[in-house]
């Protein structure tokens, strides 16, 4: 890998900020400095090469050519660019970085549509839309935007996208976006005035080239007194020449970038975030960034509770951990060269931060020594109960799969499947407690008696459950199911929409968007989003786009800076 290209201190968890430039990029400005300081006939021209070196390494990696590539000192510059060329209403979130809210609010000839989430884009287009704007990771919660599913959503508009927080840190088809726009001071490590912007054909042919230099006239090397037309392709952008040493290091991070590959990069920047996670969990923090593999990118912002996000950032500084401290939360951003030193004094530096000098995650890794403890005992407990008995362990932090012994075949599941309908919602809903001869259906219609013992960490939350369940010998048995076993995710999901539907009384082919948000409701208290790729599951079943999935979540739990 790259990692032994940067040098940054143990501690630095600052990326989405800054990112220090590599070994390689630094070299590169020394060499292109001390050629310039000994300047020759061929100097300039040498040195205005880099431009095109640099634009060839962006259209590599965005699968385009250097026709549509201009470069730019900042992605401020860029979406100024592309606001003070398009005419019309442009939807975009009010909740973006200030780089991307400015362009569209000074732009004269654009009206903005402003809506509180990039979730909501879909449903605040008009017919008078001809433009939307979004970032492709949110700075705050880390979000990532499905850039493919809003590129249909979109449709013919024009997408325009900000793509610093996430351009070369994760693998995107970023040929969908009309405008790109991307900064290099952040995770392509190439320092800063460094950036460019990507053009799409529809972007050419809409987009007016209003802050256009003579750089960016069809001649530009023609000095005849005349002011020329802008030209055909990408440059049309450019105001003047940029500093060639920006571009030859931005063309060096560029292609330590090639030389890792982008999915190499995410694979690494991943299981950082995972190994982080997993520290502030254990230290009793909340995540309150998107953490679904899929919607995630380089950041990690979370939250002690009980302690404000200053106090904790505060500490993190004493204790040499470099991080973004915002009023609602502590933001965390590594990079591949982050080392497992960092993470050792992050866990450190958080153990610190508790009064009792110890991290809150201690008593929980006993009580999941307790849970691998009982597994043996469970095969044990079911010979004693004798015939028609089931016994089963669940481990609530492997969510939905959660079963991790079982003895008996009562309800036909197994070791890896999912915990029941009544449990999940029980554990969504925050009200874990025990559940003691309750009647219910086995799947094969047999009457049950159930039970539901949950095991607890000396904080009093819940972290597993033992059910037992037998055959039951009431005189009266239930006439409907309390609760379903489901012997996979997929029958567990089906279940719990198709009931959810039931309940709201429409089929999905009648419904109307009040009618769906009540199904989406229903299913989050449901705890049916704790199960992964549950959105898209929902989405094909409802016939709507992820996005309207969010937007109807955000509705229903109410506006929330943790909300994907």
């Amino acid at each position: 890998m790259i990692a032994n290209q940067f040098r940054e201190p143990t501690g630095y968890l600052d990326f989405a900020r800054f990112g220090p430039p590599s070994n390689a990029v630094l070299a590169e400005r020394t060499r292109l400095t001390e050629y310039s300081a000994v300047a020759g006939p061929t100097t300039v021209d040498d040195l205005m090469r880099q431009d095109l070196r640099a634009r060839a390494a962006v259209a590599r990696l965005c699968r385009t050519d250097t026709d549509h590539v201009v470069l730019l000192p900042n992605t401020s510059t860029g979406l100024f660019q592309a606001a003070f060329g398009v005419t019309g209403e442009v939807v975009v979130s009010a909740a973006e970085f200030p780089a991307n809210t400015y362009p569209w609010s000074r732009a004269a000839g654009v009206t903005p549509r402003w809506v509180r989430h990039v979730t909501e884009i879909p449903e605040a287009l008009t017919k008078d839309t001809v433009a939307v704007s979004l970032s492709a990771v949110d700075f705050r919660t880390g979000f990532r935007a499905d850039l493919a599913a809003m590129r249909e959503t979109v449709g013919d508009r024009l997408l325009v996208v900000d793509g610093i927080q996430g351009f070369g840190v994760v693998d995107e088809p970023w040929e969908v976006a009309d405008v790109l726009v991307v900064g290099g001071q952040k995770w392509l490590r190439a320092g800063w005035s460094t950036g460019f912007m990507v053009l799409s054909d529809r972007a050419l042919e809409r987009l007016a080239p209003v802050l256009s230099g003579w750089t960016g006239a069809e001649d530009p090397g023609l000095f005849d007194d005349s002011v020329h037309e802008p030209a055909p392709f990408a440059a049309a952008w450019s105001l003047t020449n940029l500093s060639p040493i920006a571009a030859g290091a931005l063309n060096t991070a560029l292609e330590l970038v090639e030389q890792a590959s982008v999915k190499q990069i995410e694979a690494e920047i991943s299981a950082k975030i995972d190994e982080l996670g997993d520290v502030i969990q254990r230290a009793g923090g909340q995540i309150v960034s998107s953490f679904e593999p899929a919607r995630r990118a380089g950041i990690l912002a979370f939250t002690i509770p009980g302690r404000p996000a200053e106090t904790v950032g505060a500490a993190l500084t004493a204790e040499g951990i470099t991080a973004t401290i915002r009023p609602e939360h502590v933001r965390l951003s590594p990079h591949v060269s982050t080392t497992a030193d960092t993470v050792d004094q992050l866990s450190i530096a958080l153990k610190r931060i508790l009064p009792t000098g110890r991290s809150a995650g201690e008593p929980r890794r006993s009580v999941a020594g307790v849970l691998e403890t009982l597994i043996p005992t469970i095969n044990g407990l079911g010979s004693a109960l004798g015939p028609g008995t089931e016994v089963v362990l669940h481990d609530l932090s492997k969510l939905p799969n959660s079963i991790v012994a079982i003895a008996g075949d009562l309800t036909y599941r197994s070791v890896g499947g999912p915990m029941t309908d009544l449990l999940l919602g029980l554990v969504r809903r925050g009200t874990t407690q025990d559940l003691t001869n309750y009647e219910t259906h086995a799947p094969d219609g047999r009457p049950i008696t159930s039970s539901t013992v949950f095991i607890r960490d000396p904080d009093g939350v819940a972290v597993g459950c033992l059910c037992v369940n037998s055959e039951s010998t009431s005189a009266s048995p239930p006439a409907q199911d309390v609760e379903t076993f489901p012997g996979d995710v997929d029958t567990l999901q089906r279940h719990l929409v198709e009931r959810a539907v039931a309940d709201v009384g429409v089929p999905v082919s009648l419904m109307k968007k009040a009618h769906k948000s009540q199904v989406v409701k229903v299913l989050d208290d449901a705890g049916f989003f704790l199960i992964r790729d549950a959105v898209d599951y929902l989405a094909a079943e409802l016939k709507v786009t992820r996005y309207t999935i969010y937007n109807y979540l955000n509705e229903t739990r109410g506006p929330s800076p943790t909300q994907p």
